[in-house]
């Protein structure tokens, strides 16, 4: 995927690499570079087969210099991060949740479409409110921690708008339609692609950026 803002073209790109196991786990591999801010975040997270996060490690750098390298854990009472930063060298975090962290947000984009998933969770179980959320970093760009940092109820929400078809460099896709709020930013617009959540675009006024699909290769649904 490409990071494309407004009046200038390309400033960053994502490359992501899922597998999926026979029980639904799914283990996503992701490499994010943000040039205007010299970043470069590499991204392994593992949800298990109703999208709850399993484990994840995230490695941090800005201007060719390490921030922070962090690897999570959650289990159905706890969540936990072990890392190492620039800033407070190594560090340990614990908390006691009541059921398993329902989203971990490590920034990378196709992070933000798996995040859908759970609008289909919610639905499903509709017990979403038990699910406590977490992410890396509450910066816009994600450039701080890496670190668990709790989100407070509330805090984001998604809504699914409905389908539409569209066309990026990788091709014309039949897309399900989401806005994605988080606190009092502008909505994220994506657009996925079928069962596996696939993000074909995304586009946030805040940073005045859209991001767009320009090459798919392997099987999914």
């Amino acid at each position: 995927m490409l990071y494309i803002s407004d009046g200038v073209g390309e400033t960053g790109r994502e490359w992501f690499h899922v597998t999926v196991q026979p029980d639904g786990t799914r283990t996503m591999r992701a490499a994010c570079e943000m040039d205007d801010d010299r970043l470069l975040r590499d991204v392994v997270v593992t949800v298990d087969e109703n999208w709850l996060p399993l484990d994840a490690f995230v490695r941090l750098s800005i201007e060719e210099t390490l921030v922070g390298s962090s690897w999570f854990s959650f289990t159905d009472s706890s969540a936990e991060c072990h890392g190492v930063t620039a800033k407070d060298g190594h560090f340990k975090q614990h908390f006691d949740t009541q059921g398993r962290a329902g989203f971990f947000g490590a920034h990378q984009l196709h992070g933000d479409a798996w995040g859908c998933a759970t609008l289909q969770r919610e639905a499903r179980f509709n017990n979403e409110a038990k699910h406590p959320n977490f992410s890396t970093s509450h910066l816009p760009n994600g450039g701080s921690g890496p670190e668990l940092v709790p989100t407070p109820p509330g805090f984001s929400r998604k809504e699914l708008l409905g389908t539409e078809q569209i066309e990026v460099p990788a091709g014309k896709f039949d897309t399900q339609h989401f806005q994605f709020f988080v606190a009092d930013y502008p909505p994220i617009d994506i657009w996925t692609l079928g069962s596996d959540y696939i993000p074909v675009k995304l586009r946030w006024d805040l940073l005045k950026q859209s991001y767009e699909l320009i090459e798919l290769t392997g099987n999914y649904e």
